[in-house]
């Protein structure tokens, strides 16, 4: 159950932006000015990249702010969380 719901979190937000961008190029757009900060946003930052997508019209302006962060602080989880959880395994 745990490596399954670990699976989706890992998948589940880049899968989505994949299958948006699939379908509505014209938000991403609107969102980055190149491809390849997308891009980099699903390999490294899944969850930033959908906030900002999701919450970017004119520009990323009061509350989204707090949306964006709370984004930011889940992705540095992930990464912080599986360092934290292996710690003990390069100890010789």
């Amino acid at each position: 159950m745990c490596c399954m719901l670990t699976t989706l979190l890992l998948a589940g937000p880049r899968l989505a932006l994949i299958i948006w961008w699939l379908f509505s190029t014209s938000r991403f757009n609107a969102a980055f000015n190149a491809i390849i900060w997308p891009i980099l946003g699903i390999i490294f930052a899944p969850w930033t990249t959908l906030a900002y997508v999701i919450f970017y019209r004119n520009g990323i302006n009061g509350l989204e702010w707090l949306w964006l962060g709370i984004a930011i602080l889940i992705d540095l989880g992930s990464y912080a969380g599986g360092g934290y959880g292996n710690r003990d395994r390069l100890r010789g």
